[in-house]
């Protein structure tokens, strides 16, 4: 009676809930026909469950993994059985083409609006939910909400601005397993107002033309031009004069009046309208005769008690010669402009007396001609009655030493030396690109020629300028010419691994390696691939992404057999590694000619030529097979034998024997090599007998043993823990792992693997109950062996 054997058992499956998944094996007989059971109980008829058969294959065929599914399975026939178990796993999961949308279509919505992105999620709670945008943890304020429930999560945002516009991230993260998305919002808006101040290019009695500069926030789409307004002084209408086109940022009117007053206004137009406007001072059309204005004019001293000042010959000098100028003063903040003298001045140089020392006066000057007085200049500077020098002058070369994630380093040099004019300290001033505002990033004086602005949010825009200042209060700004984005935060490089990511992968020869990572760090960092510490070869080829990497080698050869390590490594010097193993494999070639010997009376010893793949497949072994008779069946007399040599004794005299010899590993069976002639004991002869000791067959039977005993571990809260070790014998020993005497076998929250007798256990993300001493049982018919060690977690308790 022919007895059927299992060629190929069950394996575990760790199964995603929703995906297809089966259980598959393999018996030595074709025709043979079993029965299915789960948890003890015979499969009659299971939901989202079908059986198959293909030749000696059985199958049993999951179309949809659910909860229920989760068991241990056993495949048995009247001679055989073989056991596994399914562990369901229910990783956070999102709708493919809801996720899909969400990633690769930016959520656009206008300013002022609501914004509602709600995201419906499965998996198995508790899942925790957090929401960033551009690397920081979204907090909730009067605007923003994030809504966290088990089914789903919401971002809201009652009133959208210009500053929500950002990369968004979402992550989704329980026991089993981690879920990203990366999001975009658009918020269009209408443009800022131009950038000011608006100047005054030209103005005449005919004609007035204005300068301005582009808006520094177009609203999210492009400018289309610039509406132009003026106002008479003294009405209250807003009269629209022209439009420009949005390469020209001057314009000119002549809807003017001689010797009137005017204001202007200019906004900037996208698709979403018109913005606010910059308004300009007053105007004056002034007539051909009159002078136009002076220069501001410029401090020249100043006493406890005068103030010397002194100007230019307008640009404009009317239609006659400027007979003498018109000073005024005024004390800072006055509406009032006061005569300095009752008679033009002829001079371009005035001293001032009789002033009041300690406060602070602005001057102006208006030249005349026969036409009359002309157009008044714009002020000086304000000037303090005192002994003091004038403000100091603009700092130079004003650079960015430096900056990291939360701070910038500013340096600058003194202003151009001056005489009487020194410089006793600095101010440094800021704005966000959202506000106008600028403010002091120091309550106290700045003495050093640089200095770090602290404080600020990764990513964010940022405007700096820098003043001198003396007793005569500050000098012109110095600012950047462009504003300063500060880098990302620091991320230190991790890998983020789950169960799905191998770290021994077996390969056919000629298929594909394809082997894809994820990671996390900031800034992006450089990434490098390595084969046995060496560079990979010129076949493969790696693509790296900002948090994703992969190596592809189209065919797998034999050489390409070894241990593969990715290393990450940012510019602050902070690198992680990640090795695995690649074996590359194919069905064995078949054995060289077999050899037959009597060397002992009345058995026969197989030899035959090794296979060529023992060169490169260290787990190959042979099978011996006999038969008959020519057309006889094929049965198995030796299985399991890793020399070259098998011994056979149970023959019979006067039968002819034919010898099989096939190559076998993970993979399958060779092509085998068969004896040319029939196998025939020789006669024995009748007067001398000698009874023979009856030998056996090669007994590759062992009881189980660690070759790597299980190692003490001690590890971070909340991060990855992979026991290991390695174990032989024969037959294969059943693996078990226990954690204070507790069978994890069916806790889906452990992941047990067994590699060609690497033994391992994975615990994703350790939690304080995972401490404690863990044991793993190998046993076969032979025996029993055990192997210890503890597991101690450090972190907040």
């Amino acid at each position: 009676v022919l007895r059927c054997r299992v060629d190929k058992p069950l394996v575990d499956v760790r199964a995603v809930k929703g995906e297809p998944a089966e259980l598959s094996c393999s018996v030595s007989h074709k025709d043979v026909q079993g029965t299915w059971f789960k948890d003890g109980l015979k499969i009659k008829n299971m939901e989202g469950v079908r059986f198959e058969k293909k030749g000696s294959v059985h199958k049993l065929i999951f179309d949809r993994i659910e909860d229920f599914h989760a068991g241990k399975y056993r495949f048995e026939t009247e001679d055989i059985k073989t056991e596994a178990s399914i562990f369901v796993e229910d990783p956070p999961q999102v709708d493919k083409v809801l996720l899909k949308n969400l990633t690769n279509v930016p959520t656009v919505t206008k300013t002022g609006q609501k914004v509602n992105i709600r995201i419906p999620f499965e998996g198995q709670l508790p899942i925790r939910t957090t929401w960033l945008k551009d690397g920081m943890e979204l907090i909730d304020d009067t605007r923003i909400r994030v809504d966290k429930a088990d089914t789903f999560t919401m971002l809201s945002i009652s009133s959208s601005e210009r500053k929500d516009c950002g990369d968004y991230k979402v992550r989704l993260k329980n026991d089993h397993g981690a879920l990203e998305m990366n999001l975009k919002l658009v918020v269009i808006g209408k443009p800022e107002p131009p950038t000011g101040p608006l100047k005054i290019v030209e103005s005449s009695s005919n004609d007035i033309t204005i300068q301005w500069k582009p808006p520094k926030d177009d609203g999210g789409k492009p400018v289309q031009s610039y509406v132009i307004q003026m106002q008479q002084v003294g009405k209250d209408d807003w009269v629209t004069v022209g439009e420009a086109p949005k390469t020209c940022n001057t314009f000119t009117t002549d809807k003017v009046e001689q010797d009137m007053g005017y204001y202007f206004r200019v906004r900037a137009v996208n698709a979403e309208g018109a913005g606010e406007p910059l308004e300009s001072d007053e105007v004056k059309a002034a007539s051909k005769a009159i002078p136009g204005p002076p220069d501001p004019p410029e401090i020249v001293s100043t006493s406890k008690e005068t103030i010397t000042i002194s100007w230019k010959v307008p640009r404009k000098t009317g239609s006659s010669r400027i007979v003498g100028y018109i000073v005024q003063k005024r004390k800072k903040g006055a509406g009032v402009w006061v005569p300095v003298t009752n008679t033009p001045v002829t001079d371009k140089k005035l001293k001032m007396t009789n002033l009041k020392m300690g406060l602070q006066y602005e001057f102006r000057v208006a030249a005349v001609n026969a036409a009359g007085v002309g157009e008044a200049s714009p002020p000086s500077k304000p000037a303090f009655a005192r002994d003091s020098t004038e403000p100091p002058g603009q700092v130079r070369n004003l650079t960015v030493a430096s900056r990291d994630s939360n701070s910038i380093t500013l340096t600058w040099e003194t202003p151009e030396p001056k005489n009487g004019v020194d410089v006793k300290s600095y101010e440094v001033e800021m704005r966000s690109y959202i506000s106008p505002n600028w403010t002091k990033c120091s309550v106290l004086p700045i003495k050093a020629t640089t200095y770090t602005v602290k404080g600020l949010q990764p990513e964010e825009l940022y405007f700096l300028r820098v003043r001198a200042v003396n007793d005569s209060g500050p000098g012109q700004a110095a600012e950047l010419e462009t504003f300063i984005e500060a880098p990302p935060p620091v991320v230190p490089p991790r890998f983020l691994i789950n169960d799905r990511v191998k770290t021994f992968l077996v390969i056919k020869a000629g298929d594909t390696i394809r082997v894809p990572l994820r990671f996390e760090a900031s800034p992006d960092p450089v990434v490098t691939w390595l084969k046995d510490g060496h560079p990979l070869p010129k076949r493969a080829s790696v693509k790296a992404e900002h948090d994703a990497t992969q190596m592809l080698i189209d065919a797998a050869e034999f050489s390409d057999t070894g241990t593969y390590t990715v290393e990450v490594r940012n510019s602050s010097g902070n690198k992680e590694s990640f090795s695995f193993q690649v074996q590359v494999t194919d069905i064995p070639k078949p054995p060289g000619p077999v050899v037959l010997e009597e060397n002992v009376q009345k058995t026969v010893t197989v030899t035959w030529e090794p296979s060529a793949s023992e060169k490169w497949e260290s787990d190959l072994y042979y099978t011996v097979l006999k038969r008959e008779s020519e057309k006889g069946l094929w049965h198995t007399i030796g299985d399991m034998i890793y020399n070259n040599k098998f011994t056979y004794t149970k023959l019979i005299s006067g039968r002819d024997y034919y010898f099989r010899v096939v190559a076998k590993n993970c993979l399958g069976t060779s092509a085998p090599s068969d004896t040319v002639k029939p196998w025939r004991l020789r006669k024995e002869k009748a007067d001398f007998y000698i009874k023979q000791q009856e030998y056996r067959g090669v007994n590759q039977n062992q009881p189980p043993r660690f070759l790597v005993q299980l190692k003490p571990r001690v590890v971070t809260l909340g991060t990855e823990c992979q026991m290991s070790c390695a174990v032989t014998g024969h037959p294969q020993p059943k693996i078990t792992w226990y954690k204070d005497g507790r069978d994890l076998s069916k806790d889906p929250t452990y992941l047990c693997k067994n590699v060609f007798g690497v033994c391992s256990l994975m615990i994703l993300g350790v939690v304080k109950n995972d401490e404690g001493e863990y044991m793993v049982e190998a046993s076969n018919s032979l025996g029993r062996e055990f192997s210890k060690a503890s597991l101690t977690i450090k972190g907040n308790n």
